[in-house]
């Protein structure tokens, strides 16, 4: 009784490769995004603001930068947790494919929180003349929260990875 419960416990793992495989529907959604954003803002380009377009290139490496999160953790987290992808060596494998670990994984996780964060701050910078400076103050704690917790899980992996 207790083999066939930790079999079917472990094979319980592949209910995370349809999960794992919508992310790739999110990714597409954020393609389309990113593509909708460059066709509005083309045939305005010469009588935008300088700042309305660096906001909208903000806008679009914010886009892009939540796209390799959703890479990161969509490959590595099926490597870790399902089963290993099975890519051709003449293929364009990814280089770190299968190097990344849970904990590997965090850290990137939270580090490219931490550079969403700062595109969203720096978005708030440009734009103070319409933010209540009560709102900006929320959005600078916030960022510093990240960024703190950030620190702190990467000098605890460190910590726990020393002592190994």
């Amino acid at each position: 009784m207790e083999k066939l419960f930790e079999k079917l416990m472990y094979a319980s793992r592949w209910i995370m490769a349809p999960i794992y495989l919508g992310l790739s529907l999110v990714l597409l959604a954020l393609g389309m995004k990113f593509f909708q954003e460059i066709f509005h803002i083309l045939p305005n380009v010469l009588e935008m603001k300088e700042v309305d377009l660096v906001l909208v290139t903000l806008s679009l490496i914010d886009i892009t930068l939540v796209g390799g999160l959703i890479i990161m953790v969509m490959f590595s987290g099926y490597e870790n947790f399902v089963s290993q992808l099975d890519v051709d060596e003449d293929d364009d494998k990814l280089g770190w494919l299968g190097k990344l670990d849970a904990g590997s994984l965090k850290n990137k996780v939270a580090a490219s929180i931490v550079a969403i964060s700062s595109i969203h701050l720096l978005k708030v910078f440009m734009n103070t003349e319409n933010i209540a400076n009560d709102k900006i103050q929320w959005y600078l704690l916030i960022h510093i929260t990240f960024v703190l917790s950030a620190f702190a899980m990467g000098y605890l992996d460190k910590l726990t990875r020393k002592d190994k």
